[in-house]
């Protein structure tokens, strides 16, 4: 039976902990806690990995639980190493990450689509040579956005950086743990794509 290769993106250096650009690393640790199992150094992959099951689709598989020690932006040339290292096909692995285009609160599930603009998905298609691998996408676009979108490029470039690199507010990490249950049940839930 093949192996499902789930990955949380994010930066690892501890400045960047709690951040909305590290949403996927987050989402990856509550899996790991969920399912009592620690995420030990591969220094083979540059990667903390767990082998365990979990039920995704409605069935129970054999999963390598992932979370990249490097950064976000380039991302695509270790989940190719860990890719080759649990002999997964593209179909076989989920990215966890955050999204600017989907709203604060909001989760969604996609496969083979283009990157929207998010680096470290384009740095996994370039390292992949392909788009068809499964995504969840963790929502992280605020009201803030709007003003951003209205400014020139440069202002608006470094708004976004400053934005997906800033800690969330209390009232935010309170709502955090409703996207973990709604992303949960995306996973797990039998009528979903990850089902076939």
């Amino acid at each position: 039976m093949a192996t499902t290769l789930i990955v949380g993106l994010g930066n690892s250096d501890p400045q960047y902990e709690d951040t909305r650009h590290n949403l996927g690393i987050l989402f990856l640790d509550h899996l790991a806690k969920k399912n009592n199992t620690d995420l030990l150094l591969d220094k083979k992959t540059d990667a903390r990995i767990a082998k365990t099951s979990l039920l995704i689709g409605g069935k129970k598989r054999s999963v390598v639980l992932a979370r990249l020690e490097s950064f976000v932006n380039t991302s695509g040339p270790v989940i190719a190493k860990l890719k080759a290292q649990v002999q997964a096909k593209p179909e076989d692995i989920i990215i966890l990450h955050d999204d600017l285009d989907i709203p604060l609160g909001s989760v969604k599930l996609s496969f083979d689509k283009n990157s929207g603009g998010h680096r470290g998905i384009e740095s996994i298609m370039k390292a992949l040579k392909t788009k068809k691998f499964f995504r969840i996408r963790l929502g992280i676009a605020t009201n803030v956005l709007k003003k951003a979108y209205q400014q020139n490029t440069t202002a608006k470039d470094e708004f976004i950086k400053d934005f997906v690199l800033s800690k969330f507010s209390p009232k935010e990490k309170e709502l955090i743990k409703k996207i973990f249950a709604d992303a949960s049940k995306l996973l797990e839930s039998p009528g979903t794509q990850l089902a076939q």
